[in-house]
């Protein structure tokens, strides 16, 4: 998430005054944004997530809600933090070499522990898990980090263009499919009454009863998920991360023109497709055949022109200078990725799941966004407080020391 940094006696992790603060401002954003669309994993059943139809209420404010999560927040704030995480390899590999360490060692120790991280997160607490994927991905990503900018473009856009190939074909076959499998597909985008009422029995359930849900949903999007979509989609942007960085896109160098004019693109790009895409799924009626498929490759797309546009905006603000307690606070945010990453697991599984206030399955989508409201506002305010007595959120901190081999100073006197 963060990126590591240079010592005259060693490697050691990086310090503030160090760091490139556009990447810390955008991360926080993006960090803070990925709970528009992960709230709904938290909340409501799995295929809701995908099939808005599927489960809840979709008329009026909720219908309206959805919607503009979709054109502004589904893939997009995701798509950032891919990027992020595949410039932040380059720093770290940067780092490492500079310092006269084994780079590749390094690079893929700290991966190591990531994925463990991940493990516990997604097995323990939630399946929707990032961190697992992101560790995998990084294990060939960071075969990559000598090339050139354009060919990291290059194969960004191929490795994207695998799964949109697997449900093109997907989609033109659906017809011919054995009952069976077609069967199975369709559970998973429309659930019958007898399986939503399982899965919320479950996740309304204790802590130790939901074990077994969610290691079957984290396994599978461990495996045939990551396999078909997952890898190509986090590695090719991870890929087009690391071509930004390289053309020192992400440190709000370039032109005020260069920023303005890649807004303007990303978004005539972006909008257009993504509504277009949003009025066809809801002509379509949201069916199986139709939606699963075809349906879902204009966010697929269109999301990396709003992801550019968002990208381009915070380098904008960065660049002028102006709102300096809004970017010292996503900074702060972006510092903590990982803690507050995590923090948004625990709050949000509290809310929702039976050890806390069992709340899934009863929760509109308009009112969800109050609580992503309210979950920033808690997050905010305690990164800030926590800050200003310490160097780094703890799971920063448990991260760097596992990754460094040895405890790591924490609080700002040491």
């Amino acid at each position: 998430m963060t990126k590591e940094n240079a010592s005259p006696v060693g490697l050691l992790p990086v310090q503030p005054t160090e760091r490139i603060l556009s990447l810390d401002v955008l991360r926080g954003f993006a960090i803070l944004g990925i709970l528009i669309m992960n709230i709904q994993n938290y909340s409501m059943i799995g295929a809701a997530y995908i099939n808005p139809a599927a489960y809840g209420d979709l008329s009026g404010i909720n219908k309206w809600v959805w919607i503009i999560s979709q054109v502004l927040a589904n893939s997009k704030f995701m798509t950032i933090f891919s990027a992020l995480f595949g410039a932040g390899i380059i720093l770290f590999w940067n780092k490492a070499k500079s310092a006269g360490k084994r780079a590749g060692s390094l690079h893929y120790r700290r991966i190591f522990w990531l994925l463990i991280i991940g493990l516990i997160h997604a097995y323990f607490f939630w399946y929707g898990d990032i961190l697992v994927g992101y560790a995998l991905c990084a294990v060939l990503v960071f075969l990559f980090r000598n090339a050139k900018p354009g060919w990291l473009l290059f194969f960004g856009l191929s490795s994207m263009m695998v799964p949109f190939l697997i449900y093109t074909w997907g989609g033109m076959t659906v017809e011919f499919w054995p009952e069976e499998n077609y069967k199975n597909s369709m559970e998973s985008w429309l659930p019958v009454a007898e399986s939503i009422q399982h899965e919320l029995s479950a996740y309304r359930g204790a802590w130790l009863e939901r074990i077994r849900e969610r290691a079957g949903s984290a396994i599978f999007m461990e495996t045939f998920y990551f396999l078909i979509k997952g890898s190509w989609h986090s590695g090719g942007i991870m890929l087009l991360g690391m071509a930004l960085y390289k053309w020192d896109f992400l440190s709000a160098s370039k032109s005020v023109k260069t920023y303005l004019t890649t807004m303007i693109t990303g978004l005539l790009f972006g909008l257009p497709l993504i509504i277009y895409g949003i009025l066809q799924n809801f002509k379509h009626e949201w069916f199986h055949d139709y939606s699963m498929w075809f349906g879902a490759q204009f966010n697929y797309w269109g999301s990396l022109g709003i992801s550019l546009a968002y990208i381009s905006m915070i380098m904008l603000i960065c660049k002028s200078g102006i709102l300096a307690g809004f970017r010292r606070i996503l900074g702060l945010v972006g510092r903590t990725a990982l803690s507050n990453y995590l923090f948004q697991t625990l709050v949000c599984t509290f809310i929702f799941y039976g050890y806390g206030l069992g709340l899934y399955g009863k929760v509109d989508r308009w009112q969800q966004i109050l609580i992503v409201f309210g979950v920033w506002t808690i997050q905010m305010i305690f990164t800030w407080r926590w800050m200003k007595r310490f160097r780094f959120g703890p799971g920063e901190w448990l991260w760097r020391s596992l990754t460094y081999w040895k405890i790591q100073p924490i609080r700002q006197e040491d």
